[in-house]
This record gives C-alpha cells, sequence and structure tokens, in this order.
C-alpha cells in the first residue's frame, strides 16, 4: 500500500507525474483529488498516496474518459469501501495483456464481455453501465470497445439471427454500445495533429458502431476526425471534403448494397484528389468486391485500419489498380434500375394470392432488389447467391416454409422477363437456376 505520510513538494510531484501546475490545482479546488497537507508556511506536501491518485486520474483520461467522470469514478470506489489504488501500480494500465495476466477471473475481458450481454439480454441498464464501467477501470479504452462492446454486439446479433434473441434486444444492446461511444468520443481529448480525417458510412448504411469506434480511436491519436454518421449521400461527402479540406476520407459499409453505394460515393471523390479509405464487415465476405472499388482498404481489423491510415496520411500507401464490370453487366444494371418499379408491381400482382404474409412479401422484394443491383454494380450475380443463402437460413430458423422462397423466386423471373427481356441477361440467367434449385 502507497504511504500516506507527506514527503513531495509540488515540483517533486510536476516531475513525477507529467502534469501541469494549472491543471492539478485546478483538479485540486475543483474536485477535490488529490488532498496535500499543508506545510506550517502553507505549502502543498503530497504522499506517494496522493501520487498514486494522479497517475491513477491520469490513466482513466487516457483511457478515454473526461477528468469530471474518472473523479466520480474514484468517489464511486470509495462510497462503496474500497480503494481504488488497492493492488494498483503505475505501469498497471500499460496493456491489456498485462492486466489480464493479473486480473482476477471474474475481471476479463471475457467475463465482463458475458456479463455485459446478460444484462442487455434482461433490459437491465444499470447493471450493463455498472459492467462497462468496471472494464474501463481496468483496461484501456480501444481494448474494452473492441472486446467487449464489439464483440459482445456481434454475439447478441448471432443470436437474433439463430432467433434466440429479440430485434429489441439487439436493439436495446445496440442503443447502450453507441451512447457509450458517444460520450467517449464527447470527452476524447482536443487535436494535436494537423491532418483532418472525415469518415462516415455511405447512402444506405445505417450500421454505425464501427465507423463511430473508428472516429473514437483516430481522435485518440491526436487527429482532428469529422465524424459524419450514418447514410450520408455522395453529393454530400463531395460538399463537406471541399469545405473542409479533409487530408483523408474513410467510408464504411456492412451490407452488400450499401458496398454498392460506398464504390458510388468512392468514385464521385476521385476528381478532388484526396485519398480514399474504406472498409466493413461485407469486405471480409467478400473479398472480391474490392477490386471494382477505388482508395485504399483498410484492412480486415479494427488494429490493421488505425494503422493503414497512419500509413496513407505519410503518403506509404498507393491505391490499387481499379476493375471495370463488362458491357452485359452495365446493360444489365441501366435496364434493371429504369424498370425495377414495374418489375416489383407485377411480382406483387403474381403474388398475392398466395399466402404469404404481405409485410414479409415487401421485404423480401426489396431485399432481393437491393441486393441484384449491388451484385451488377461489381460484375457478378454470384453475390446474389451468397446473399440468399444468408436468407434461408433466416427463414429456416423463423420456420418459413421453403415454397414461399421457391415461388417468390419463380415470380421474379417472370417479372425481369416481362420488362427487361434480353438487357437482363445476368439476371435471368442467375434466377433461372436458383428458381427451381
Amino acid at each position: 500500500m502507497f504511504s500516506k505520510s507527506p514527503a513531495f513538494n509540488l515540483k517533486a510531484v510536476l516531475l513525477e507525474t507529467g502534469l501541469a501546475a494549472d491543471t492539478l490545482r485546478a483538479w485540486e479546488r475543483r474536485y477535490g483529488l488529490p488532498t496535500p497537507n499543508r506545510s506550517a508556511g502553507g505549502h502543498r506536501l503530497y504522499s506517494q498516496y496522493d501520487i498514486e491518485t494522479i497517475k491513477w486520474l491520469i490513466a482513466r483520461q487516457a483511457e478515454g474518459l473526461s477528468i469530471s467522470r474518472a473523479v466520480e469514478m474514484w468517489n464511486e470506489h470509495i462510497a462503496s469501501g474500497l480503494d481504488p489504488l488497492a493492488g494498483y501500480t503505475s505501469s498497471s494500465f500499460s496493456s491489456t495483456q498485462t492486466v489480464s495476466a493479473n486480473a482476477a477471473p471474474d475481471t476479463t475481458l471475457e467475463m465482463i464481455r458475458a456479463q455485459w450481454i446478460t444484462a442487455c439480454m434482461n433490459f437491465s441498464e444499470s447493471q450493463a453501465e455498472q459492467a462497462l464501467n468496471k472494464a474501463f477501470s481496468i483496461y484501456p479504452v480501444e481494448s474494452v470497445c473492441m472486446d467487449v462492446l464489439q464483440k459482445g454486439m456481434a454475439e447478441i446479433g448471432g443470436l437474433w439471427y439463430e432467433n434466440r434473441a429479440t430485434v429489441q434486444q439487439e436493439h436495446f444492446a445496440s442503443g447502450l454500445a453507441m451512447r457509450r461511444l458517444d460520450a467517449l468520443l464527447s470527452a476524447s481529448p482536443t487535436p494535436t495533429r494537423p491532418q483532418t480525417v472525415m469518415i462516415g458510412c455511405p447512402a444506405g448504411e445505417w450500421h454505425t458502431f464501427t465507423t463511430l469506434m473508428l472516429a473514437l480511436f483516430l481522435r485518440r491519436r491526436g487527429l482532428n476526425v469529422i465524424y459524419l454518421g450514418a447514410n450520408v449521400p455522395a453529393e454530400r461527402f463531395e460538399e463537406t471534403v471541399s469545405k473542409i479540406k479533409a487530408n483523408l476520407v474513410i467510408l464504411v459499409a456492412q451490407s452488400l448494397p450499401s458496398a454498392a453505394t460506398l464504390q458510388t460515393t468512392a468514385f464521385s471523390l476521385l476528381g478532388l484528389n484526396i485519398p480514399v479509405c474504406y472498409g466493413g464487415r461485407i469486405f471480409i465476405l467478400r473479398e472480391s468486391l474490392k477490386d471494382y472499388i477505388p482508395g485504399h482498404y483498410l484492412g480486415n481489423s479494427v488494429d490493421a485500419s488505425i494503422e493503414q491510415v497512419e500509413k496513407i496520411l505519410k503518403g506509404k500507401d498507393k491505391p490499387k489498380e481499379t476493375k471495370a464490370i463488362s458491357q452485359e453487366y452495365i446493360t444489365a444494371l441501366h435496364a434493371f434500375t429504369s424498370r425495377r418499379a414495374h418489375i416489383e408491381g407485377t411480382i406483387r400482382e403474381m403474388i398475392q394470392p398466395l399466402s404469404v404474409d404481405p409485410e414479409h412479401l415487401n421485404t423480401g422484394i426489396t431485399f432481393l432488389g437491393d441486393i441484384i443491383i449491388a451484385a451488377l454494380h461489381f460484375g457478378d450475380m454470384e453475390h446474389v447467391t451468397n446473399e440468399m443463402e444468408w436468407l434461408k437460413v433466416l427463414l429456416q430458423s423463423h420456420q418459413r416454409p421453403p415454397e414461399e422462397l421457391k415461388e417468390f423466386m419463380n415470380g421474379y423471373f417472370h417479372a425481369v422477363d416481362k420488362h427487361i427481356n434480353g438487357s437482363g441477361t445476368p439476371i435471368k440467367a442467375w434466377l433461372r437456376a436458383h428458381a427451381n434449385a
């Protein structure tokens, strides 16, 4: 245990902690931490415990907390009868690996993630927040975001896919995670580097967790990050890039349709001579998509993405050449997009007499239309096959009869044949092969 006997003057404390004198005085005045003794002449005298208190607060700030929240956390420990410095050393927070090796079984990232998931599944916001507070008090902010929040949301998403969690549970967890990331981003330090990075999701992409997490991590590296959020049209990216003179643009897509709108946005930014980076789950699942998008791929993990951004800002990475799709696919894309409303209207007329839930029918029509357009953007209708496999499993998990999908596919084939005929060769070929599968 650290000694509470006064032994250090102000100068010694500042040298030991690296904190500015004005900052230390402001902490003492506003928050009552630390609480040094005074000499007979009124000079502050600090104990080793005071020094370690300062280091503890600095460590919390390094993890993304504001000083006010760090003080609140300190006071919460004290109110619970716990000494925040119990078992603490100045290097305790230097890395996730060091902490994990010494952590109690119920404070490992895996156990905290399990606690957070359980709390979310039970709609217990207080327990979920307690789990996160515990994690952030032990581990670096990047580790908690990736190993608790990101992996936890992925696990809950998997439970939903298997019909073992409700959409309400998934939305509850997502809401808690996003609010925490928002708070961390708001509390992040002022940028210390001159470069400006703009980050957002292209049109049609509403999943912003990864985007917000990247913004947070880059902000914590001192970059000026402009976060645009979800569903940003291509023209808005162009307008904002020109206005703020960004050094780099990052686009994130998670689904096949939003990868297509990302492609459109990336092409629209070429004339501005600004490096464009992109990433997201869909590019891990469909590696060939990267061949048709101009710009720099950020990699298959958040860690890799951060390092790739640093390389690009230093001019140490060049984008690879982009492939072009065939004329046949270009023709099919133009024909399908121009006649899509007519095709989908015909499908509704053809399938209406069947005992298919109208809501499911409309969802299926929109889903298939979106992924057909996206597949045409990337010159390969087999991307639709991959997406349909996902849909088949989802239908099976919800105990829907396979006849529904078969009738739907047959109806779609005849509607495409009726409205675009020879111009939709790739679409018709794919539908013909899969309608009777």
